[in-house]
């Protein structure tokens, strides 16, 4: 049951709480924190889904009603909630908790939903079958795999747009990350699989989920972390494979 009364501090904790290290724990987690998935980010100010779908629909020129997303770590549904607003209809969610999946199926804006848990379970989408691929939040150290992205660039269709939005969090495991990460970004565009259409940059992803909400000394630069939204298309023609 949904907490109306959480708190910033309670928010802060169960974002602490998400990052265990075993597969399982975390996904026995999302499923008790499902109610609260969203009044706990909404406590954070976290902002993703609204960058990430501004983002996308910056640069989509086609037909919004008849494109087919497939949105990975879809959670709740969050962000098809924010994509219907532009005017998207028809969504494939994917998820590695079935909590998260049961509430996302509330919605009522899902044809499909998959259980999979990223990184450890390919993917579940067809190869070349989406308009759009999204993925929000995940691409973190201790969640998605970097590997994950290329599975991302698999299931849109060619021509697709994939977008991937992500927190700039502090410490070595997420700097690590980002590094890795924007490596196989780059390499993937030198091998022809995709082209970049733009990087989104903002200061405020969210409020720092490790710093403690009652420090009056914090700074507002301090208490936010930035992030990225990373928008790429597909290429239309088969990749050519390049050695290093």
């Amino acid at each position: 049951m949904s907490d109306s009364c959480r708190t910033a501090c309670e928010a802060k904790v169960a974002f602490q709480s998400c990052k265990s290290p075993d597969a399982n724990d975390r996904v026995q987690f999302y499923d008790s924190w499902a109610q609260n998935y969203e009044k706990d980010h909404a406590l954070m100010s976290y902002r993703a889904p609204d960058l990430a779908v501004s983002a996308l629909s910056d640069h989509f020129s086609g037909s919004p009603e008849a494109a087919l997303v497939l949105d990975v770590a879809c959670g709740t549904g969050w962000v098809a909630k924010k994509m219907v607003e532009r005017g998207f209809r028809h969504f494939v969610g994917v998820d590695g908790s079935g909590g998260m999946l049961a509430l996302a199926a509330q919605t009522g804006l899902y044809q499909d939903l998959r259980l999979a848990l990223l990184g450890t379970q390919p993917l579940p989408a067809q190869t070349d079958g989406f308009d759009v691929v999204i993925i929000v939040g995940a691409l973190d150290a201790g969640f998605a795999p970097v590997s994950v992205v290329r599975e991302l660039c698999h299931a849109a269709k060619p021509g697709g747009l994939v977008c991937m939005a992500r927190g700039e969090h502090r410490g070595a495991p997420a700097r690590k990350y980002k590094e890795d990460l924007e490596r196989e970004l780059d390499l993937m565009e030198e091998e022809g699989l995709w082209r970049p259409v733009g990087i989104k940059q903002s200061d405020r992803y969210m409020e720092d989920p490790h710093l403690n909400p009652e420090r009056e000394e914090d700074t507002e630069e301090e208490r936010f972390i930035g992030g990225t939204v990373y928008l790429y298309r597909k290429s239309i023609r088969p990749s050519v494979q390049i050695s290093h």
